[in-house]
């Protein structure tokens, strides 16, 4: 249980965990390289951690002391086939790219996770990688875990996906390493490019055209250092608290900038948030920098079409920002939040409410009108890392004491979090 009081401003200098798709990254492609990766401010949160087993469990050699990573890599064929079924914990993320990897080896491997995934969609990663010659089996067909994956050889397949999704890509992507030919995709809006980044730097040639990225068959990838810098998904419920307690204002230090990642701060901007990007640099191929955030009084906006990839993960807290907007939000394009840890538009709305939100639900998104006095309440984050913080900042702004069940799921993703925020609260 996390208790949170209304505060009367946020301030201070901070940095938040490591960036997760890219700690996930790290480890996947050390796994898959010749020679030794080594991650500094890699994520030790559950997720990522998942990850790390399921290497381990291939026969891959990881030491793991807090967010230091050493990972020995043994080339892409080195992985053996597990003894026990690979658990990725609640990770969409480990089991979609790893269903990637599984469909290039020439043994049998079945992937399980949680409730949550149990519930998830895999048949977007399942039916491209069939076309490509990989055999996949699970329930329904394949839309659900536990997945059985035999792999071997692969043929490149042009893939018109038709969801803007990293995993999607990345999962097509990374079977295409190790097929006969030429393997594209092409998405309806462009998701996050960190797989694309991330094998540049592991010496492997991609080339991207507007929505369309390839990759050839046959290449190798070589081991590297990588500094993994923070996250601005969680870097997002900081902004948030800025933004809903008059007169804060923040520096979040060595954040991850990518234009695929933030959609956040153009939401932010829009509504008439103040956020500056100083010290700006290029690490690893990932644009990095320092966000200088200031309260200002917000407006409510839309937010929609190709924004929406670019801030999916940060919509629930955007919703709590928008309570303290004058006028009107209106968050539409974002269906993709009904196929996440729990169905975030429901959730979203329900926990909102018990603060005295005013927040409708709609088929594929969500109006908020603001500006609302919050007063403190009983929230359940439903074991979804995203919501229980959303809900925390929402407490910041609230009357009161808000109380939130089920909250080591913040763990997933930002570890820390309680602590961080006693000590920017004041």
């Amino acid at each position: 249980m996390l208790k949170i009081r209304q505060t009367n401003l946020v301030s201070g200098e901070v940095q938040v965990p490591g960036d997760k798709s890219i700690s996930h990254r790290a480890v996947m492609f050390g796994a898959l390289a010749e020679g030794t990766t080594t991650i500094h401010g890699f994520l030790p949160g559950a997720d990522c951690l998942s990850t790390i087993s399921c290497f381990r469990r291939m026969g891959i050699e990881i030491e793991q002391n807090g967010d230091q990573v050493t990972v020995h890599g043994k080339g892409w064929f080195g992985l053996t086939e597990p003894a026990q079924h690979l658990d990725v914990g609640n990770s969409g993320t480990t089991i979609r790219l790893m269903a990637g990897i599984l469909a290039t080896q020439p043994f049998h491997a079945v992937m399980e996770g949680d409730e949550s995934i149990a519930r998830r969609p895999m048949r977007r990663v399942v039916a491209p990688l069939r076309e490509m010659g990989a055999k996949i089996d699970g329930r329904q067909n394949g839309e659900y875990t536990p997945l059985a994956i035999r792999g071997g050889e692969l043929t490149g397949i042009d893939y018109r996906s038709p969801v803007a999704s990293a995993q999607v890509k990345s999962a097509i992507l990374l079977a295409g390493l190790q097929a006969k030919g030429r393997t594209s995709v092409t998405e309806p809006h462009l998701s996050r490019d960190h797989t694309e980044r991330m094998l540049k730097a592991f010496g492997v040639e991609v080339v991207c055209d507007g929505l369309t990225v390839t990759v050839t068959g046959g290449q190798t990838l070589t081991g590297r250092t990588i500094h993994v810098p923070g996250d601005i998904s969680s870097a997002a419920f900081l902004i948030g608290a800025v933004m809903v307690v008059p007169g804060s204002s923040l520096v979040i230090r060595n954040v991850g900038v990518n234009p695929t990642r933030t959609g956040i701060i153009d939401a932010v901007r829009a509504m008439g948030g103040r956020i500056e990007l100083t010290n700006e640099r290029v690490v690893n191929e990932e644009p990095v920098a320092d966000l200088v955030v200031t309260h200002a009084p917000l407006t409510g906006t839309v937010i929609e079409g190709e924004l929406i990839p670019r801030l999916i993960d940060e919509i629930p807290v955007l919703a709590v920002i928008a309570t303290q907007a004058q006028g009107r939000t209106i968050i539409r394009d974002a269906q993709e939040l009904r196929v996440k840890e729990t169905d975030r538009i429901a959730t979203v709305v329900s926990e909102l409410s018990k603060f005295g939100a005013k927040v409708t639900p709609t088929e594929d998104g969500m109006i908020i009108e603001g500006p609302t006095k919050l007063t403190g309440a009983a929230i359940d984050s439903q074991g979804d890392h995203r919501i229980g913080m959303a809900m925390a900042i929402a407490g910041l702004a609230a009357q009161g004491e808000t109380t939130i069940a089920n909250a080591e799921a913040i763990n997933v993703s930002f570890p820390g979090f309680a602590a961080l925020l006693e000590k920017i609260a004041r």
